[in-house]
């Protein structure tokens, strides 16, 4: 596939900053490093016209820290240098995830704080480092035909999961070694390294339950702690009543917008009917419905791409379903790569596996037309296979009591990290916690970007004073307007198409005519 057209289905899934793979080269250890050595070097780094200093470093430390003699693996770790003489108490990041990278944070959104701090990144274990967890076995598994969220392909993808697993330990991989408390001793390794006393962290998404974590595990060391989409301890399940209740909020939004009242009186009830019978095809391409549902509620994390979804359900309805079949294409060339998947699995099934669930059957409830694809996509094949990883300690899998200084920033519709989670769940285990919720924002892209502003005033008057500046704060309202849908994109990709197949036709037939007319003359002149 070609990078243009490559790009267009890019827009479609979202999953947080971070990317798998960072573009920055971190320094090899010797060989035979000893547990907590480490190596750096001081290079330039570019942050859009400004460059600043920055260490980039690599840490050996244990596999399984509970192991009397573990296996050693490497792990990167980026410090950019704050330009103030007297920096204040660093920032440690924690990205979002579990299954991908830690170490590809945007940059400008890291630059906006290096005015007072020394901004740092320590790599994901599992995703960043020596020892990746990469599982091809699900890769190829989650390709699957026409109907992803059947038991078959369920199933297959259980049996993938068990194949990898299998894998890894054979290469003498300690599965045990990747969970959340582990990456939170990566970190504090790097803390004692760059002989920091105390830290701030800035966490988005999965990265919020480390830093939440974290400061259970070391509050002694953890100064202030801002977390952007929060998710609390038992939350990397999506729930479908939960996700019905957010699409149901979008129709009460959609209400108050007299223009897409026009296009539907009832939004919820448009996804419904849509998602209850979908077209099998569009043209000679094939819809399968569990893909556009999974693409679906990834579309709907951000309030831009939940618009998209949207117009795409609109124009199905009206007998278009080019959208959809965009939307299903996307699912086979995006999601199946997109996550380092054993990093994924190692992390979540470690913290909230519940054994006495069948998530196959209870992610997809009658009633509910969405429920909830990506459980089922994720945590539907354990109910036919395993990822032999032990569960993290009970104290880490409920939220306990912590007095670390913590503000919590939450997306009114967002439907990764509800902010109801937050207020409910979290919020109340903070003695020293507040929270913001931005109306009418989604999850980690919103929050950061919509306007940026904003947030970047909050977070930087929140770690220099403990207070979060609101005084640009504002409700956004949601924008349902789209100008480029998916079914016009759609067609004229497929149109692009086309002309280039016709052009390449038309070619060849100008040269095979352009050949004989050279042959004739020639054997005219002989």
């Amino acid at each position: 596939m070609n990078f243009k057209v490559r790009s267009i289905l890019l827009i479609m899934m979202v999953s947080g900053t971070s990317c798998k793979n960072s573009r920055d080269s971190y320094p090899v250890p010797p060989p035979n490093p000893m547990a907590e050595s480490f190596i750096m070097e001081t290079k330039p780094f570019e942050i859009g016209d400004e460059t600043y200093k920055a260490d980039f470093g690599t840490i050996t430390v244990p596999e399984n820290r509970s192991k009397s003699e573990p296996r050693l693996i490497s792990i990167p770790f980026l410090r950019i240098h704050s330009r103030s003489k007297n920096p204040g108490v660093p920032i440690f990041g924690l990205a979002g995830g579990p299954g991908q990278s830690n170490m590809n944070w945007n940059r400008s959104f890291a630059g906006a704080f290096l005015a007072d701090h020394d901004f740092v990144l320590v790599g994901y274990r599992g995703a960043d480092g020596s020892t990746i967890l990469d599982c091809p076995e699900v890769s190829k598994a989650l390709k699957t035909g026409d109907d992803l969220m059947g038991e078959e392909s369920i199933k297959a993808i259980g049996r993938a999961w068990v194949s990898a697993s299998e894998r890894l330990e054979a290469r003498g991989i300690d599965l045990d070694g990747y969970t959340m408390p582990e990456c939170i001793e990566d970190n504090e390794s790097v803390r004692k390294a760059l002989n920091y006393n105390r830290i701030n962290l800035i966490s988005e998404s999965y990265g919020t339950r480390i830093a939440y974590l974290y400061g259970l595990k070391h509050p002694e060391h953890i100064f202030r702690s801002a977390m952007i989409s929060v998710n609390p301890p038992g939350r990397f399940i999506w729930e479908p009543q939960v996700i019905d209740d957010q699409l149901k909020y979008y129709g009460n939004l959609w209400l108050k917008d007299t223009v897409m009242v026009k296009k539907s009186p009832d939004l919820y009830a448009t996804m419904q009917k849509i998602l209850n019978d979908m077209e099998r095809k569009w043209l000679f391409l094939s819809i399968d419905p569990g893909k556009v549902k999974v693409v679906t509620f990834s579309l709907l994390f951000h309030r831009s791409t939940a618009a998209q979804a949207f117009d795409a359900y609109l124009a199905a309805e009206q007998g278009d379903p080019a959208g959809l079949a965009l939307m299903s294409l996307a699912y086979d060339f995006i999601l199946p790569s997109m996550m380092t998947w054993g990093d994924l699995a190692s992390k979540a099934v470690s913290a909230d596996f519940d054994s006495t669930r069948n998530y196959f059957i209870e992610m997809d409830p009658s009633g509910m037309p969405l429920g909830s694809p990506m459980s089922k996509l994720l945590w539907g094949p354990l109910t036919y296979g395993r990822w032999p990883v032990n569960m993290i300690s009970e104290e880490f899998r409920s939220p306990q009591p912590s007095d670390v200084e913590t503000l919590l920033l939450s997306g009114s519709v967002d439907f990764s990290t509800p902010a109801v989670f937050a207020t409910n769940e979290l919020l109340p285990f903070l003695k020293n916690g507040k929270q913001v919720i931005l109306y009418e924002y989604g999850h980690v892209g919103d929050v950061e970007y919509v306007n940026m502003e904003n947030t970047r005033l909050i977070l930087k008057s929140f770690y220099n004073t403990g207070v979060p500046d609101l005084s640009l704060n504002a409700c956004i309202p949601m924008d349902f307007n789209v100008k480029w849908g998916f079914p016009k994109i759609m067609k004229l990709a497929l149109g692009i198409t086309a002309l280039v197949g016709i052009g390449i036709i038309a070619g060849l037939i100008w040269l095979f005519k352009r050949y004989r007319r050279i042959r004739a003359v020639k054997k005219a002149a002989e």
